[in-house]
């Protein structure tokens, strides 16, 4: 048998790398902080209090306990578009305003009338917060603000027309 000249020091080196690698398993990456296993550290047990009277699971707060807060919303300067798209049981809403400036934020398609139709017209109005920073000017894409709401078959029951409010203008679609 004949190795020729790679081959001899290929084995070797083979050899070195295997040991290095075998080293490297206790204590190097397997600790380090670049493993994301060890991100988080080791988990815990607390006692929680026998009598029931505080479970850190169940909130202080319900439902029913939770006081309502109250939306500080105002209307969108303009209205641009308004589409509805059938789903089934029921639609989706689709708005598309024009606020005056840029920063606003928790925009919110509100009903109107408790949500019921007066006269066969379901209304909406296109609200949203406005920022205490907000920014003057832009152009119409940066201010464009978008909302979208479902509405049921029962809901769309008794309507023929929806109606979306803005502070300026108005759009609706009726039912065909």
């Amino acid at each position: 048998m004949t190795f020729s000249s790679a081959g001899s020091t290929a084995r070797p080196l083979l050899l070195c790398s295997a040991l290095i690698l075998a080293g490297c398993g206790g204590g190097g990456l397997s600790d380090s902080w670049v493993n994301p296993g060890n991100w988080f550290g080791q988990s815990r047990s607390e006692a929680i209090s026998a009598d029931g009277t505080v479970n850190p699971l169940i909130p202080k707060q319900n439902v029913l306990t939770r006081k309502k807060n109250d939306y500080q919303g105002t209307p969108v300067a303009q209205i641009k578009n308004l589409r509805i798209e059938r789903k089934p049981g029921g639609a989706i809403i689709h708005v598309v305003g024009v606020s005056d400036s840029i920063g606003y934020y928790d925009v919110r398609l509100q009903q109107d009338n408790d949500g019921l139709p007066v006269d066969g017209v379901l209304s909406y109005t296109l609200k949203a917060v406005r920022s205490e920073n907000v920014i003057r000017g832009g152009g119409e894409a940066a201010r464009q603000i978008n909302a979208a709401r479902y509405i049921s078959d029962q809901e769309l029951a008794s309507a023929r027309t929806i109606v979306v409010k803005g502070a300026r203008n108005q759009i609706s679609t009726r039912r065909r």
